[in-house]
C-alpha cells in the first residue's frame, strides 16, 4: 500500500537520487561520519552497562536485587530521557542536544567512580544513566534526515547504528575480557568516559545544515 513515488515526480519535478549516491554522499560528509562514530560510544556505553553493571554490584558486595532495581530504573528512565530529548532538538540544534548527553554520560560515569558504593548510589546512576541512555537515537536520526533527507534515512541511519552495534559488542566484550585479567571493572568505567568525553567534542564540529546535492538522472 505504501509503495510508489510522490506525485510529485509525475509533474517534471527533479527525478530522485539512487540509494547508491545517497550512501556515497554520506560517506563523503565529514558530518555524518563524525555522527556515526559518536553513536558508536553510544553502543559501547549503553552494552557494558546493560551487560556488566549486575556484575559491578556483585563485586561491590551488595544483593543481586539493587543491580535488578538498577536495570529497572535505566529502562524506565530511558523512556522519560528519550521523550526529553525529542522535546529538546525541537528547540535547539541536534548536535548540541547530543554533545550534552555524552557530556552528561561522561560526569555520571565519573562521580560514580568516586561515590561510596551503596544500594542508593546505584539508584540515582541508574536514573542519570536512564535519561541519557537512548536519548541520543531522536537527535541522531534526525540529524541523518537533516544532513541527507528522509528518503534513505532508513538505510543511512541503518549505516550509523552498525556502528552502534560494533560498539556494543566491544563494550560487553571488552567488559568481560578486562574483568577476567584484572579483577575489576576500573578500566572500562575510565574508558568509557574518555569515550563519552570525545564523544561530546566530535559532535560539535557537525555542520547542522542539509547537505542534498541534485540528483542525479540515472
Amino acid at each position: 500500500m505504501l509503495r510508489g513515488k510522490h506525485p510529485a515526480a509525475a509533474h517534471g519535478a527533479a527525478p530522485e537520487k539512487s540509494m547508491k549516491h545517497a550512501v556515497r554522499d554520506a560517506w563523503n560528509d565529514p558530518s555524518f561520519l563524525l555522527l556515526t562514530a559518536g553513536f558508536f560510544v553510544c553502543g559501547f556505553h549503553v552494552a557494558f552497562i546493560a551487560t556488566h553493571l549486575p556484575g559491578v554490584v556483585a563485586l561491590c558486595g551488595l544483593p543481586p536485587a539493587v543491580g535488578a532495581w538498577a536495570l529497572s530504573l535505566i529502562g524506565l528512565f530511558n523512556i522519560a530521557g528519550s521523550f526529553a530529548s525529542g522535546w529538546a532538538i525541537g528547540r535547539w540544534r541536534m548536535k548540541s542536544v547530543l554533545s550534552l548527553l555524552y557530556a552528561a554520560r561522561a560526569a555520571a560515569v565519573l562521580g560514580f567512580m568516586f561515590a561510596p558504593k551503596t544500594a542508593s548510589t546505584f539508584m540515582v546512576f541508574a536514573v542519570v544513566l536512564g535519561f541519557t541512555y537512548l536519548s541520543t537515537v531522536p537527535p541522531t536520526v534526525g540529524l541523518v534526515g537533516k544532513l541527507h533527507g528522509v528518503r534513505y534515512v532508513a538505510t543511512l541511519f541503518g549505516i550509523v547504528m552498525l556502528s552502534h552495534q560494533i560498539g556494543g559488542f566491544l563494550g560487553a566484550w571488552l567488559g568481560g575480557q578486562v574483568f577476567e585479567r584484572t579483577g575489576s571493572y576500573d578500566w572500562l568505567w575510565y574508558t568509557d568516559i574518555m569515550l563519552a568525553i570525545g564523544a561530546a567534542l566530535i559532535h560539535l564540529p557537525i555542520k547542522e545544515a542539509p547537505r542534498l546535492r541534485p540528483a542525479l538522472a540515472v
